[in-house]
């Protein structure tokens, strides 16, 4: 493909859809998304969510006056396929994430007041009562626990893109981009986890690697396409689905892998309803259909938990 098409290519995955989501906001972990859907830029239109029934016993976990009310206002964070993004209309989303959350609000017999919101700015948005909960790839890690409850769907993580003639094999150990230059998104927990550890090659005798944050994410991928990058830095699943898009490119490894949840305030009366929907999503087989339907199946978990620890 040549470099002009290959760039223009590039803007129009990213800017449509490829944003680095699943990390946010100077955590030390990062957080998911997943695998893509189909090349070509096809998106998926299955529908999935239609049909769940509401269960009777995980409504009931929920709070009375949010029965009576029947309603929960959702922050969700936009931009990634296969996570969240807007479809070719530039309106309608689509997504593992928009098709979760409706997917449990059909279980508990409620209706979601979605808004569309920044994602570093829906995690402080819970604390303060404006949303009742956030979906944005949000990893769960130690340092977002302190302060805010998850309940999980899937599992995602930190992985590494590069192109075909990079001669990294792959990433185990940060030390091993010594002296080379990563791309990755302004604010995100790939940030903090590179600039937290890049005082490591210096330890070790070797140059440092140099770390470049994007705030537009067409600009990351453009970055390694263009050689000012040599290694990309993102969610697994994410850079899953964009190298399955391009030539040229290619996933090079995973390097962390974490659970993602639905993010609470903490504290909240929400989490064991949210939790037994998602487990009663897995018992009738829609689980496994929304992640056949966005490739995601390798982020699939055994069952939703509260904040479980890290892992490590």
């Amino acid at each position: 493909m040549p470099r002009t098409r290959q760039t223009a290519a590039f803007a129009l995955i990213t800017v449509a859809a490829l944003s680095l989501t699943a990390c946010g906001s100077g955590d030390p972990a990062a957080s998911p998304a997943g695998a893509g859907p189909a090349t070509g830029g096809k998106i998926p239109a299955t529908d999935v969510v239609s049909s769940v029934k509401k269960d009777e016993a995980a409504a009931k976990l929920l709070p009375a006056e949010v029965r009576a009310s029947g309603t929960l206002s959702l922050a969700s964070s936009v931009g990634a396929p296969p996570g969240a993004f807007y479809r070719e209309d530039g309106r309608t989303l689509a997504g593992a994430d928009i098709d979760f959350a409706d997917a449990v609000a059909k279980k508990l017999g409620l209706k979601l007041k979605r808004e569309v919101a920044s994602f570093e700015a829906i995690l402080p948005a819970l604390g303060s009562g404006k949303y009742d909960l956030g979906t944005g790839n949000f990893g769960v890690t130690d340092e977002r626990r302190r302060t805010i409850d998850f309940v999980t769907y899937i599992n995602d993580g930190q992985g590494f893109a590069v192109r075909d003639d990079s001669g990294l094999k792959k990433v185990t150990d940060l030390t091993q981009l010594c002296g080379l230059t990563v791309g990755t998104g302004a604010g995100t927990t790939f940030e903090a986890t590179l600039e937290e550890n890049r005082h490591r090659c210096a330890d070790t005798g070797r140059k440092a690697y140099e770390v470049r944050t994007y705030a537009d994410q067409a600009a990351v991928w453009i970055s390694l396409q263009q050689g000012r990058s040599d290694v990309l830095m993102s969610t697994i699943n994410g850079l899953r689905y964009a190298v399955a898009q391009q030539e040229g490119l290619r996933f090079l490894s995973e390097f962390k892998r974490l659970d993602v949840g639905f993010a609470f305030r903490k504290g909240t009366p929400l989490a064991p309803a949210f939790r037994a929907a998602v487990n009663a999503l897995k018992e009738d087989g829609t689980y496994d259909r929304i992640l056949k339907k966005w490739g995601t199946g390798e982020s699939a978990i055994e069952s939703s938990q509260i904040s479980p620890p890290e892992i490590r």
